[in-house]
């Protein structure tokens, strides 16, 4: 059995070979809506009934953490899985899809703007431009590392549109080394520690789901047949074949890729859990506390993820045809924006408390 797929001549009889472009794009507004949503609403859920008080501002505060975490994944994917591609024997990068890259950064520049503000503010949503202290941002640790990123999405916007947007994985290391300094201040009982969990902890989620999302763009646009290959029945069904056994040693090199980071989260996540809720406080804090009850959903997700990630593996591995494993590889895209949102969320709620 070959693994040609039907173009839309063919696929006229019996519907459209693929969603049109526009029913994509309004799928994609429903999952930004939905993902926006849980930043939004999730603390008053998350903060009811534990008796502990948020920041002011803490959904805003969320929804913009949300955002600059997805704009950091975006084009570290973009990177991540060029170079996985381009160790694909006869991969089709010509037909590579548009970078979303500048776009992602100039999200990501709006969204540290945004909470450099609250910084400037006193970790507090300024009213007013005059409530905002900025010439004290470069006096404060905080203030330091949320100028940093907001020059370092500045820079990968540039880099992007440059000639060699590869430089962009210098200013995009910046800003999840920025992130890992800022979780962990220095009061914290061992902040080095803490700094390069989460260091570890972003790096492996950027990877992971922005490696995937343009590895499942890349196939495709590879399956996309252009006019003029249409146009000649035997040298199109060749390409296809070619086409479609590349794209599934592309996402089976990147499966592989996904199992190490996989592993690394789990280990990062864990660890850092432990060293904010002590092992003997763990299942009274996960339903006592916001941080805990959002560490849970979390969790959740990651399972279902986790799910979806082994049903693409074993489709891979023994469906007739291996590209049937991009059905539940776009369910995981799915499931790991949500696990965004979430994380924007846990990182502005209120730390767990350490019972002795």
């Amino acid at each position: 059995m070959t693994l040609i797929r039907p173009t839309a001549e063919a696929a006229g009889a019996s519907g459209p070979a693929r969603r049109p472009a526009a029913g994509r794009a309004v799928a994609l507004l429903v999952l930004v809506a939905v993902a926006a949503l849980i930043p939004l609403l999730g603390p008053r859920s998350a903060l009811d009934g534990t008796g502990e008080a948020a920041a002011p501002g803490v959904g805003g505060i969320a929804l913009l953490r949300a955002a600059l975490f997805a704009a950091l994944c975006v084009p570290v994917g973009e990177l991540f899985a060029a170079r996985l591609a381009r160790r694909v024997p006869g991969a089709p990068l010509e037909h590579a899809p548009r970078s979303w890259a500048p776009y992602a950064a100039a999200v990501g520049f709006v969204a540290a703007l945004g909470l450099a503000s609250v910084v400037a503010t006193g970790n507090l949503l300024p009213h007013h431009l005059s409530d905002m202290d900025v010439g004290g941002l470069y006096q404060s640790r905080d203030g330091k590392l949320a100028l940093l990123e907001v020059n370092a999405f500045l820079a990968a916007g540039l880099s992007a549109l440059s000639r060699r947007p590869a430089a962009q994985v210098w200013p995009l290391a910046a800003v999840a080394l920025a992130e890992a300094l800022r979780a962990h201040p220095a009061p914290e009982h061992g902040p080095l520690v803490g700094s390069g969990l989460t260091l570890v902890h972003v790096t492996c989620a950027a990877l992971w789901a922005g490696g995937l999302l343009h590895v499942l763009r890349m196939l495709s646009a590879c399956r996309a047949p252009s006019e003029a290959e249409a146009a000649e029945t035997t040298e199109t069904a060749q390409t296809a074949v070619s086409a479609d056994a590349a794209g599934a040693a592309l996402l089976g090199l990147y499966a592989r890729v996904a199992a190490v980071l996989f592993a690394a989260l789990t280990a990062t996540g864990v660890w850092s859990a432990l060293r904010r809720m002590p092992p003997g406080t763990v299942l009274d804090q996960l339903t006592a506390t916001s941080y805990g009850r959002t560490l849970l959903a979390k969790l959740a997700l990651v399972a279902a993820v986790a799910v979806l990630a082994l049903l693409a593996r074993l489709r891979l591995r023994r469906a007739a045809d291996r590209l049937s494993a991009c059905v539940p590889a776009r369910a995981e895209v799915v499931a790991l924006g949500l696990v965004v949102a979430v994380s924007g969320l846990l990182t502005a709620l209120p730390l767990p408390i350490r019972w002795s």
